[in-house]
């Protein structure tokens, strides 16, 4: 019997008759929307970088901010997809969504290592930003500790206690790490790009925010229908400990908004970052079927916009990269 828990975890891939349409679709949806690094051409971004007087000190702070949370961030992300989820979710079609996401993650830390290398920045520094940048050390942190327990290989999620901690864990990767943590960033980043600056590594983060509402989508799906499955986990305790969770990793990312924004540049500050941080949180929220936490209103309209990749460009001076597919997602 195909269940999105539980089942053969070494049987072939039995992938019809479709079970949960719904990642069948966030597959076909990857798949249309491929990109690589590579196709983005970075000489402008490269000589505004190398030029004395191109960028501004907190310009600069942000885009390396960003560029070294981004980095490592996304590696712990395919772990979580590679060493835990997939063993423990046992639907075929699902799986197959879980494969084509760790090659996106695969896709998005070549990006970063294409972005060091053309600007020619230390990755050393950029790489271990995780451990010398305090508010970057506690979010990856927070992401450590809530996933440690299913990637213990002794566990399974054979009680109501352990289809709660695999739940709590999803959400924290889920809807706390792809979906909060990053944002913040792509609202910096992108601020970036509407301003013609840094060309190149905005519409790069432009594709990779792309993929991430994808990713989204797909992980709130897998939590509510684990949810639907075993309604025994969803006491009002279980909800509770998981909106704490929220606002615990809503608070780490307003003090990273402010570690990287201690100014204000290009209409974007640490204030309206964390007012658009909360805004995405009570959508979150209310995706997993939770209460608001902050009736916060959104900063950013543009964000939704920008999600939709420019089509004119420059002959001369790029090559058409665009999705097969609009956007068909939105979470702004």
């Amino acid at each position: 019997m195909k269940t999105i828990l539980n089942a053969s975890e070494v049987d072939p891939n039995k992938i019809l008759p479709i079970k949960y349409e719904w990642a069948r679709q966030h597959y076909k949806t990857g798949v249309s929307n491929n990109w690589v690094p590579e196709e983005i051409p970075m000489q402008q971004d490269i000589e505004l970088w190398k030029k004395k007087d191109g960028l501004t000190e907190d310009e600069r702070r942000m885009i390396l901010w960003n560029l070294g949370f981004f980095s490592t961030a996304e590696s712990l992300t395919a772990n979580n997809i590679v060493l835990s989820i997939y063993r423990h979710i046992t639907n075929p079609e699902a799986r197959q969504y879980l494969l084509r996401q760790a090659y996106e993650e695969a896709v998005h830390t070549e990006m970063f290592i294409y972005c060091c290398d053309s600007l020619g920045l230390d990755p050393e520094e950029i790489y271990n930003m995780y451990m010398t940048i305090p508010s970057i050390k506690a979010k990856d942190d927070f992401v450590i500790g809530m996933t440690k327990s299913i990637l213990d290989l002794n566990f399974a999620t054979k009680t109501t206690e352990d289809i709660q901690r695999f739940v709590y864990d999803l959400v924290g990767y889920y809807v706390i790490m792809e979906g909060i943590f990053f944002y913040a960033g792509f609202a910096m980043m992108l601020s970036m790009l509407r301003s013609n600056k840094m060309i190149g590594v905005g519409e790069q983060f432009q594709y990779v925010l792309r993929d991430e509402t994808i990713h989204l989508a797909y992980g709130v799906d897998l939590i509510n229908t684990i949810v639907q499955e075993f309604p025994e986990i969803w006491t009002d305790e279980f909800k509770k400990s998981i909106a704490d969770n929220i606002r615990r990793g809503v608070d780490l990312e307003l003090a990273y908004a402010k570690d990287a924004l201690p100014k204000g540049i290009l209409g974007i500050n640490a204030d309206n970052v964390s007012e658009y941080v909360k805004y995405i949180a009570d959508r979150r929220l209310e995706k997993i079927n939770l209460q608001k936490a902050y009736n916060a209103e959104n900063p950013f309209p543009w964000m939704s916009e920008i999600m939709d990749l420019r089509k004119e460009k420059n002959f001369f001076e790029t090559r058409v990269t665009e999705y097969k597919n609009r956007g068909e997602l939105s979470w702004e």
